[in-house]
C-alpha cells in the first residue's frame, strides 16, 4: 500500500459528533452500522474526512423544486 493513496486527514468520533452536531453515540452506531467509513487504532476509531463529507452528501435530501411531480 502506498502512502499517496491514504486519506490527508482522520476525525475522531467527538469531531465527527461536533461537525455534524449529533451525539457521539449516533456516530458509534453510523460506524457500526457501516454508514460512515472507519479505521480502528487499538481502542479508537478514527474518520476520514472524505468518508464524512461523502456521508453528508448521499444523506441530502433534494429540495421540494427538485423532486419529480407526480
Amino acid at each position: 500500500m502506498s502512502i499517496a493513496n491514504l486519506p490527508t486527514a482522520y476525525m475522531t468520533i467527538a469531531e465527527v459528533a461536533a461537525a455534524l452536531r449529533v451525539s457521539k453515540m449516533t456516530v458509534y452506531r453510523l460506524v457500526k452500522s457501516h454508514a460512515l467509513a472507519s479505521v480502528r487504532f487499538g481502542k479508537s476509531y478514527r474518520i476520514p474526512e472524505s468518508a464524512v463529507e461523502e456521508y453528508i452528501r448521499q444523506s441530502q435530501v433534494p429540495a421540494e423544486s427538485e423532486v419529480p411531480a407526480e
